[in-house]
């Protein structure tokens, strides 16, 4: 697991100098503390050919396999193709055995080298062959181009910016803001976004300019102009006609081959272990892997409802792990400022807090960790799943579902943020909308008529025309024919997952140098489990059957059994006590700097309302601090 940057330019007055690929590299030591590198190759007039464009490429490595032999930037034979790699190829070892076959020779034992021959073999097919999780940035002299590529779920990240001449790119954006004159310009329709989403969807960054490169995607620049085109788009209106026995030997035999060939690691090895149904699985599945004990990892809190360590215990316990917990009373005051320029642009996901402190854990112990993540969108376990499907029964009612989408409910006075009564109102404030409106505004942080209510005139003036639904929509769209539930589900796969999860997993661990590994999001497992049809996953409300019929003997019923708990922490409880002084001296500031974006008064009732517990506006709150705080750190006056 590493950390990439560089550039391509075909203007010598937009090269990049040592000092200053020196400092894109060094700003994102965190991802690769083990090792560094660079290859640098200047701007060359070849009369009467084409000129060679100017390349540099930095590279920090965090070594997990050939530790001694596995140094970036690699190249071919002779010198010709070079790579920078931040990942893990899982078929490394079968993709070598070919290659061998057909010629080449290996310098090293590390998966980076296989891309690069393999890139040599099948040019810009050679994305098709990889099973993995990876950003990669290929320079090929012969074609005098860069190619750039990102795994197909997005689990790694790959940001960059096309100008005039010039082509950057980074696994940070923070890397990309070393560059002298790189303009830090907020695009109001990325603030727009992440009010509604708590993140900013791909292809978008909070600056104007720079692009993240979508999963499953290839960036090609040659000749001074850039393609952006995809490689993987698995039709999710495909599903299967299977047999729940069928399909369950078959998800035995994927989500088996997809753990053993993600335990294969020259340094220590261990698990996340929640105690909910995914975490615990995985864990299973690599106990039965090995005569060891498998290290586990979990974090427990003071609070009642958000902490979880009694199952993992139980789970530990039953599967004969060794197991470590550490009990935190997290300090939001001292841990927003790393979490914000950790994090590069606002990030609004809460569970980034305890995904932190269980990295910086797991860190002290292992090098790698597998985790459970992809296991709710895969096999619908998400209790909005629920909604979704009780709110379909609901359209049938006619004018009873109008008497429950009316504004009364909404009078009921807010309470804790798991409360029943805080959801009904959610559930029932867009009953009237189409499914997937509904389900957006669900989701959203603020809502559409929130945001309209909160922006100023002169802010939304600079919103483009386009619409924050438009994200989920199109990926809706992708499942049109499928069942209600199932499209929510496969739409949070291609939206939610990588644009929230995976960029909360990555920056929080890499944060620590650890690499984090995902058995579920093998790309064979998530074709599969997408296509096979709801009944088998899902029935009365009640999600990841099909798990269950496949696994049920590895855990106790008591972990298949329990409530969903999520990873949480207590913010309604924060802000009218620990995050109090911080939020009235930030967001209640007359300098504050959201408030060329929105209205003060509103920003005000928010918080008033929340402090006397009259409404639950934590999540918006949270939201609006830490925008408030990373404009101040990344955009200084």
């Amino acid at each position: 697991m590493c950390g990439i940057t560089g550039a391509i330019w075909t203007d010598p007055k937009r090269a990049i100098d040592s000092p200053t690929l020196r400092a894109m590299t060094d700003v994102i030591r965190h991802r690769g503390p083990d090792d560094e590198g660079s290859y640098v190759s200047e701007f060359r007039l070849r009369p009467p050919y084409e000129p060679m464009p100017g390349v540099a490429l930095g590279f920090r490595r965090l070594s997990i396999i050939d530790l001694e032999g596995g140094h970036q930037p690699m190249s071919n034979e002779d010198g010709s193709v070079w790579v920078v790699f931040n990942g893990e190829i899982y078929n490394y070892a079968a993709l070598r055995r070919r290659l061998d076959g057909a010629g080449h020779t290996f310098r090293t034992s590390s998966d980076t080298e296989t891309i690069v021959h393999l890139y040599e073999d099948e040019g810009l097919d050679f994305v098709q062959h990889l099973n993995g999780m990876f950003a990669i940035a290929i320079w090929d002299s012969r074609q005098r181009r860069l190619v750039l590529a990102r795994d197909r779920i997005g689990q790694k990240p790959l940001v960059y910016r096309h100008e005039p001449g010039r082509l950057l790119f980074s696994s940070e954006l923070k890397s990309l803001l070393q560059v002298p004159g790189v303009p830090r310009e907020i695009d109001a329709g990325a603030i727009d976004d992440y009010l509604t989403y708590q993140y900013i969807p791909h292809p978008k960054t909070i600056f104007r300019g720079i692009r993240k490169l979508p999963p499953g995607h290839l960036a090609i620049f040659e000749g001074g102009e850039m393609e952006v085109r995809p490689y993987w788009q698995p039709n999710l209106n495909d599903e299967l006609r299977v047999s729940a026995s069928e399909a369950s030997c078959r998800l035995v035999e994927l989500i088996n081959s997809s753990v053993e060939m993600r335990m294969r690691s020259d340094v220590p090895l261990g698990a996340f272990l929640s105690g909910g149904v995914d975490s615990s699985l995985i864990v299973a599945l690599m106990q039965q892997r090995t005569s060891q004990p498998i290290k586990t990892f979990t974090i427990g809190f003071p609070i009642a409802e958000y902490d979880e360590t009694s199952y993992a215990q139980q789970v530990a316990r039953h599967l004969g792990t060794d197991h470590e917990e550490l009990q935190v009373a997290p300090d939001a005051v001292s841990i927003l400022p790393k979490l914000v320029w950790n994090y590069d642009e606002p990030f609004a996901d809460s569970s980034a807090i305890p995904t932190w402190y269980v990295s910086e854990m797991t860190r002290r112990h292992v090098t790698v960790a597998l985790s459970g993540d992809g296991g709710d969108e895969l096999f619908a376990g998400y209790p909005r799943y629920k909604a979704v499907w009780l709110a379909s029964h609901f359209d049938q009612l006619g004018p009873l579902r109008s008497f429950l989408a009316a504004g009364i409910w909404q009078r009921i006075p807010g309470s804790r943020q798991k409360s029943l009564v805080r959801r009904f109102k959610r559930f029932s404030e867009f009953l009237g909308k189409t499914p997937q409106r509904r389900y957006l505004e669900w989701i959203a942080i603020y809502h559409e008529s929130r945001r309209a209510a909160m922006f100023r005139d002169d802010f939304v003036e600079r919103l483009p025309n386009d619409d924050p639904f438009s994200f989920l929509g199109n990926a809706w769209g992708r499942a049109s024919r499928r069942d209600l539930v199932t499209g929510a589900s496969l739409a949070d796969l291609t939206t939610y997952l990588p644009c929230d999860l995976m960029t909360k997993v990555d920056i929080a661990s890499m944060a620590h140098s650890l690499e984090v590994r995902q058995p579920f999001l093998d790309y064979r497992v998530v074709e599969y489990a997408a296509a096979l049809p709801l009944s088998l996953k899902f029935r009365r409300g009640t999600g990841k059957l099909l798990l269950r019929r496949a696994f049920g003997d590895l855990l106790p019923p008591a972990i298949w059994n329990r409530r969903k708990m999520g990873f949480g922490v207590p913010l309604e409880h924060w802000f009218r006590n620990e995050l109090r002084e911080l939020t009235h001296d930030t967001l209640l500031s007359e300098s504050a700097r959201i408030n060329g974006w929105f209205r003060r008064e509103y920003v005000q009732q928010l918080v008033s309302e929340h402090e006397s517990k009259q409404f639950d506006h934590a999540y918006r709150l949270w939201a609006l601090l830490v925008l408030e705080l990373w404009s101040r750190e990344w955009c200084p006056e």
